[in-house]
């Protein structure tokens, strides 16, 4: 008698194989870092564009069409420059210009003209971005140098009496020397503090000493530290500490903002707790 063995069951296979939603939490965790930082990128770069070259665009174009009649002969202006009669009547019947003079609208007019001329040529879009290049290269050359530290130290105090400027300039100034200044106010150690509440520690940064009326009032030697918000590190808590009562946490400040941006996720190498050995 023949007996017949059981064929090979599926069920196997189908637990290996990996399910549809896995597969695509794979690929969207491959994908998505990608993606963000392009999209940021742009954004940052539609930004820039928009706020800086567009406007020295705008005005590089109405000093242009000021500019010709001045150094150009009549009979060499630019295609764009010379507006027929038809054409500054079709103009003016477009709305654009209601109530204008004629010298008002003609000068609209090319100025039209102009903008259709640049914005035909993508290359010229990018000569407001590399004037404002220019300008801040210029700008950080001129302060540089004895004179022109002079000149801006004047333009400084000049700015701190103006009623409205004088409220909000110097903290934004504040807020960019820390950022891009040469002297920047750089944290010096990451440090664990305890903060809210005791036996509750948070990653924080030591920015300087502490205040002389807080090592009065602490009894010792103190220490400014910050405690930066997750997910946003540049808020946070500005504290005055006992410099005996932090705790050194042998990580880089990029490490230990990561491990804040993420909310612990991104724990330093050094920082993983040992894995346990049966």
């Amino acid at each position: 008698m023949t007996t017949h063995l059981p064929g090979p069951t599926v069920h196997a296979a189908t637990e290996r194989r990996p399910s549809f939603r896995r597969v695509t939490l794979r690929g969207l965790a491959v994908l998505l870092p990608s993606v963000l930082t392009l999209w940021i990128l742009w954004s940052a770069f539609v930004f820039i564009f928009a706020n800086v070259a567009e406007p020295i665009n705008r005005g590089i174009r109405r000093g242009v069409t000021e500019l010709v009649p001045r150094v150009v002969p009549p009979e060499r202006w630019p295609e764009w420059y010379d507006v027929t009669p038809e054409e500054l009547a079709r103009f003016r019947a477009s709305g654009r210009t209601p109530g204008a003079s004629e010298a008002a609208a003609l000068a609209a007019a090319r100025l039209d003209r102009l903008e259709g001329y640049w914005r035909a040529r993508w290359y010229m879009q990018a000569v407001g971005l590399l004037v404002a290049v220019t300008l801040i290269y210029l700008s950080g050359a001129l302060v540089g140098g004895f004179l022109g530290r002079r000149v801006y130290a004047i333009v400084e105090r000049v700015i701190g009496k103006i009623p409205g400027f004088k409220q909000v300039y110097p903290y934004v100034k504040q807020l960019v020397d820390l950022l891009l200044g040469e002297k920047t106010m750089a944290f010096r150690r990451v440090v664990l503090v305890e903060f809210p509440r005791p036996n509750s520690w948070v990653v924080a940064f030591v920015t300087a000493g502490g205040l002389r009326r807080a090592e009065g009032a602490l009894e010792g030697e103190t220490l400014s530290v910050f405690v930066p918000n997750t997910p946003t590190p540049f808020t946070g808590f500005t504290l005055n500490v006992r410099a005996s009562e932090v705790i050194d946490l042998p990580v880089s400040v990029d490490e230990a903002l990561r491990y804040v941006i993420t909310g612990g996720v991104l724990v330093p190498g050094s920082q993983l707790p040992e894995k346990k050995t049966e």
